[in-house]
């Protein structure tokens, strides 16, 4: 990835930020999710699936209610279909939860579902393509990869069994620094983990894509009303952040008094009043309450 060049493109941690932490939900489907972010979201798909022809695309609706009736669905942070009828799931996850793997093959399903459930007598489908977009580590730290791909193939031979599903996941904290000869992908990660922290766009930024990506994260652009909700998302975001960290503190406390596991029982369950207080769903707390 070549050495550092990122020398004055970042903040003091005591500046006000000028970029917004467009990896919060509401502020990625601002940037990539939105007809205005359309032209951003092709050429982001473009350097995660080069070798994917991706001329255009339309945005899905990405509620997908289980067809088994008592079961919960699905909404996905975006989904798009390109021109020829590929499917696009695009997730952001902050924090690493107990099977993560696993939950992205479900969420994949309905995609697939979708497509099929319509009442013609086959199952063909259109390919199905699902990028997952970590804020955390999700491989062994001496893996120093920041894109793993998969696929189904055949365990002994590695044979392809199908190209309509396929999964990608991009480590963003893998990307520790840029060059001039870094490739877009990484300085895309790169950007995304380090927004909030930058002064300016670094120089070794200039093509269309970051472009995009920094406009639709100046905050000094966004309307008044879009700032007092960027101020409240970031301070729920803290509070969430502080209460976990408090409820951490809380259990190890417990823990010494009453053992380990009880201690982290408590913990959680500070933190779960916490959350359900500000009105977070269960599946939300779950997520956030992952790594806790």
């Amino acid at each position: 990835m070549g050495n550092d060049q990122k020398t004055g493109a970042v903040a003091s941690r005591g500046a006000a930020a000028r970029y917004a932490n467009i990896l919060l939900d509401y502020w990625f489907k601002r940037s990539f999710g939105t007809e205005s972010g359309k032209r951003l979201m092709i050429l982001t798909l473009r350097e995660i699936l080069p070798y994917v022809d991706i001329q255009d695309i339309t945005y899905g609706n990405k509620e997908h209610p289980n067809p088994f009736p008592d079961n919960h669905g699905v909404i996905f942070d975006i989904e798009c279909v390109s021109s020829d009828n590929s499917r696009f799931i695009v997730e952001v996850q902050l924090a690493r939860q107990s099977w993560f793997k696993e939950r992205v093959l479900f969420y994949s399903s309905f995609a697939i579902q979708k497509q099929i459930l319509r009442g013609e007598d086959t199952y063909e489908f259109k390919p199905v393509y699902f990028i997952a977009l970590m804020d955390f580590e999700l491989h062994a730290e001496e893996d120093n990869r920041f894109v793993f791909r998969y696929g189904l193939t055949d365990l002994e031979t590695g044979e392809l069994m199908t190209d309509r599903i396929s999964y990608t996941f991009l480590e963003l904290p893998k990307v520790k620094s840029i060059a001039n000869d870094s490739t877009n992908l990484e300085k895309l990660c790169y950007a995304l983990h380090n927004m909030t922290a930058m002064k300016s766009r670094p120089p070794q930024m200039q093509a269309e894509i970051f472009e995009l990506l920094f406009n639709s994260a100046e905050i000094a652009k966004f309307t008044p009303e879009e700032k007092i909700k960027y101020e409240y998302d970031m301070t729920t975001e803290r509070d969430i952040r502080n209460q976990i960290a408090y409820g951490r503190e809380e259990g190890r406390a417990e823990g010494r008094a009453k053992g380990r596991a009880e201690g982290r029982a408590e913990a959680i369950r500070l933190v779960t009043k916490a959350l359900k207080d500000k009105g977070f769903s269960d599946e939300d707390i779950a997520s956030i309450l992952a790594d806790a």
